[in-house]
């Protein structure tokens, strides 16, 4: 696979424009998929963070008629596979954590490191589940394939993108529900400029372009 380009300031950029001109739906969505994950425990964080992604998704689309902020309940729809992919990664991330965390000095640090590593090799994977209908798995395994191209450009607009997103943590926690769709905006504009094409090798080889000559004329049988 070829080395994926990082646009790194562009991504960010449009990533906040359309944040900017979705403020309002993009928050109150935010908060309704917030609240419900914590409630629930996190059972129901993948399938509310799916139905967000299609959210911002349609927005950056631009597709008409705009979607609502009920439509982050659309989610539902992905229960199986984003509950698995939140569910099967948090616990590999805590396991992880936990076993680094044990080493002296430099375990905590190590940890912290290695979280972000994983986190940055799986960042499109939910939204391939949304916008694909891939399973978890798969969709797992194709984030990493590309992040794995150009692994330290896309660890720093990870990093740089989830430390946007904490911010709001400051304020109490409250101002999460502000914050974290930034992140969400600037990995979509990430995702829709690297993948907008993933189906696109299957529908070449299902239907070749006919050889022809004599001028573009199909030759003659017989």
């Amino acid at each position: 696979m070829e080395k994926i380009e990082v646009k790194f300031g562009e991504w960010i950029e449009n990533g906040f424009n359309l944040y900017k001109e979705n403020f309002g739906i993009l928050v109150l969505a935010s908060l309704i998929a917030g609240i419900l994950s914590v409630v629930t425990l996190g059972i129901l964080a993948g399938p509310m963070m799916a139905g967000f992604l299609l959210i911002t998704l349609r927005l950056f689309d631009k597709q008409e008629p705009k979607p609502e902020v009920g439509d982050v309940f659309k989610g539902f729809e992905y229960f199986l596979n984003s509950f698995l992919f939140i569910l099967v990664w948090a616990v590999v991330l805590i396991v992880v954590s936990f076993l680094l965390g044990l080493v002296p000095c430099v375990g905590p640090f190590a940890s912290v490191f290695v979280v972000y590593v994983i986190q940055s090799f799986l960042m499109f994977g939910l939204f391939l589940i949304v916008d694909e209908q891939m399973e978890f798995w798969p969709a797992s395994m194709e984030s990493f394939e590309r992040v794995k191209t150009n692994f330290w450009p896309f660890l720093g607009l990870f990093a740089v993108s989830s430390i946007i997103a904490s911010i709001g943590a400051i304020a109490c926690g409250i101002g999460v529900f502000l914050t974290v769709p930034i992140q969400a905006c600037i990995l979509t504009v990430a995702y829709r400029d690297i993948f907008s094409g993933v189906s696109t090798p299957a529908v070449t080889e299902e239907t070749p372009p006919q050889e022809t000559d004599n001028g573009g004329e199909t030759p003659s049988q017989g």
